[in-house]
């Protein structure tokens, strides 16, 4: 169950194949935080129309792509990184995985050509979930929660393939469902 989630590590949750709500349809989301307080996390599979450049035009390497990280604060940018050793200041939220830092480091490195998009995802907007929601949606088994993902999963695969990888992935119990239509109606 997630109650095992605490703040400092991640887990992905990957909504189950008949999700309509189009924020969430097919998503792998790693979640960042999660307390009594409620749960935050980045939907890492649903690509945006802009670039790092639409949004902040100073920056050379301006073809670094945004991604939505969900519905709430739709205003701000997020990033997550594996790369430490460049960008200070990140919270470790998975083995090898930050979230946020330095982003002064980060748009230097941006205009120096010293990130790439398989080091760094930048999101705008974020998932969010008050007290007790998340669970009650675990309840619902709305989420399936994998425990144990490889990182390289979303830093080097298509945002398009990335749910039906991760569902592959969590074995042969979830397997099938990868290859469920996305609309049962249409089958």
């Amino acid at each position: 169950m997630l109650s095992s989630i605490s703040p400092a590590t991640g887990r992905l949750l990957i909504s189950e194949p008949f999700m309509m709500d189009p924020n969430f349809k097919r998503s792998v989301i790693l979640i960042t935080e999660y307390s009594d307080a409620g749960a935050m996390g980045f939907v890492l599979n649903h690509a945006s129309d802009m670039l790092l450049g639409d949004i902040i035009p100073e920056i050379a390497y301006s073809e670094l792509p945004l991604f939505k990280g969900g519905p709430v604060g739709a205003n701000t940018l997020h990033f997550i990184h594996r790369c430490p050793e460049k960008i200070e200041g990140g919270i470790e939220i998975w083995d090898g995985v930050y979230w946020g830092g330095d982003f002064e480091m980060v748009k230097e490195l941006a205009n120096t050509y010293q990130l790439n998009d398989t080091e760094i995802r930048f999101f705008i907007g974020y998932s969010g979930w008050s007290e007790g929601q998340l669970d009650a949606e675990l309840m619902d088994d709305t989420w399936i929660v994998a425990n144990k993902f490889n990182p390289d999963i979303f830093f080097n695969h298509n945002e398009e393939s990335l749910w039906k990888e991760v569902v592959i992935s969590l074995g042969h119990r979830y397997a099938h469902i990868a290859n469920f239509p996305e609309n049962p109606a249409l089958n």
